[in-house]
C-alpha cells in the first residue's frame, strides 16, 4: 500500500475510536500529508540524478 492510498484510507475512517476503555487515535490528515511530502523529498534527493549533465564537447576534424 502506498502512502497516498494509506492517507486516503485514513481520511475515510474515524479519527478516534473508543472501545471497552481502550482509545485509538490517528495522526491528523495534515500531519500525514506533511510526512508523505517529507518521504517523497528524501527519496528524490537520494536518487543521485543531477537533472542536468555538463560535458565538454570536442569538435572533430579540427587542428
Amino acid at each position: 500500500m502506498s502512502t497516498e492510498e494509506a492517507i486516503i484510507q485514513n481520511a475515510q475512517g474515524p479519527k478516534k475510536v473508543v472501545s471497552d476503555g481502550a482509545t485509538v487515535e490517528q495522526h491528523s490528515i495534515k500531519d500525514q500529508i506533511e510526512a508523505d511530502k517529507y518521504v517523497n523529498s528524501k527519496s528524490a534527493v537520494g536518487t543521485g540524478n543531477l537533472g542536468a549533465i555538463f560535458k565538454k564537447l570536442k569538435p572533430s576534424g579540427t587542428i
